[in-house]
């Protein structure tokens, strides 16, 4: 297990649409290792492949000391209730912005041996999952906020020691339907 630097925000991997896996051979368990041991490094939630450079389908998290990881994830949601509260991100250390999220997913994937594995969440794990798979389409927290917010948080990245002026970021808006816009 390695502890992998952890891409910020401007990086382009960041905002590229990451492969499925296909291979759950032992390079896999290796990411899932990394990805695991990078992100309990980090005092994060979530940590998807994406963060650490590797354009895969993979993430992993700790919440409420559930460690875990998801391969090729797939979100459903089984009611429309939404929660709206911080959230933050390793890509983009310090700032915290309220977002809306759903506060119920069901997320399956597969582990890292392939065998079929089901998150069910609410609340934190719920926003992880969401984060979390945001990242493995090239989507990040900042593309759900309003026009407002996503200025305010702008500024606040600018304002980063972590910040590199000399390649600003484009900030898209989410490809993705969603509720809460």
């Amino acid at each position: 297990m390695t502890v992998q630097p952890i891409r910020l925000f401007g990086d382009p991997v960041l905002r590229t649409q990451a492969d499925p896996v296909a291979d759950f051979d032992k390079e896999l368990r290796g990411l899932v290792r990394d990805l695991t041991q990078t992100l309990l490094d980090a005092g994060g939630a979530g940590l998807a492949a994406p963060q650490i450079g590797v354009g895969l389908r993979v993430f992993a998290f700790d919440v409420d000391d559930t460690v875990g990881h998801l391969v090729n994830p797939v979100l459903e949601f089984p009611d429309e209730e939404e929660q709206d509260g911080p959230e933050g991100c390793l890509s983009i250390p310090g700032v915290y912005v309220d977002t809306k999220r759903r506060m119920n997913v069901v997320a399956r994937g597969l582990n890292e041996y392939g065998d079929p594995v089901q998150v069910v969440g609410t609340g934190m794990m719920a926003r992880c999952c969401q984060h979390e798979v945001d990242h493995l389409d090239g989507v990040l927290f900042l593309d759900r906020l309003d026009a407002q917010a996503r200025k305010a948080a702008m500024k606040e990245i600018r304002q980063a020691p972590w910040y590199d002026a000399g390649a600003p970021p484009a900030v898209k808006i989410s490809p993705h339907a969603t509720p809460h816009r």
